[in-house]
């Protein structure tokens, strides 16, 4: 049985990872969010829900205990909620983190998408690099995702790149990253303390096709 804590359940590509862990017989979800209203859904029989906020320490070390792997999809103040879920798990004694964070934060974006997408977010990305550069540094293990830019497409259709690679493509699927993110959930041993781009094989051009 592996034990998940989904930290902003409420969020789009997090309610598919809740969707597909909801089918397995061997998992177990706690469902971390300021308002669980915002779940907008029934609670899956293998899930149980958790009000509260990342900053409050108490709280998110609770949710933490005796869990197996913490999935982490946030927005706002990335690098500070990131410290505060680094800090809570080795208070509670958990190893396994994956992160999401966004495309762009180490300029590995080339060409004129690189440059369209710096115009659009480049104000956004230094938390997001901070965030990475803390949860590489926590000795903590881990995955940090970095997908490109999202749509609502109901397929599973990705591929990857890695830390120090080009980035590939323009968009993905929230499902697509929703079911890599199931599938590193459910992998036997480390996570391998990896840092990962993840985009729609094809999606090639100066800006997303949706844009």
């Amino acid at each position: 049985m592996t034990k998940t804590l989904i930290l902003g359940a409420s969020g789009q590509i997090a309610r598919h990872v809740v969707d597909m862990l909801a089918e397995r017989n061997d998992a177990a979800m706690t469902l971390f969010l300021r308002d669980a209203r915002k779940l907008g859904r029934d609670v899956p029989a293998n899930a149980r829900v958790v009000e509260g906020d990342v900053h409050d320490a108490a709280r998110l070390k609770e949710a933490m205990v005796g869990q197996d792997v913490v999935y982490a999809n946030l927005a706002g103040d990335v690098d500070a909620q990131a410290q505060a879920i680094i800090t809570a798990m080795k208070d509670a004694g958990v190893r396994k983190l994956i992160f999401c964070t966004t495309l762009g934060i180490y300029d590995e974006v080339p060409g004129r998408f690189g440059e369209w997408n710096n115009r659009e977010i480049g104000a956004y990305l230094p938390p997001y690099r901070k965030a990475a550069d803390l949860i590489e540094a926590s000795g903590l293990d881990y995955v940090v995702l970095r997908p490109a830019w999202l749509t609502d497409a109901d397929e599973i259709d990705y591929e990857i790149t890695g830390r120090n690679e080009p980035f590939k493509g323009t968009e993905v699927a929230r499902k697509s990253v929703a079911a890599l993110v199931v599938q590193l959930i459910e992998a036997p041993g480390a996570l391998g303390n990896r840092n990962i781009g993840v985009n729609k094989p094809g999606a090639d051009g100066d800006k997303p096709a949706f844009m």
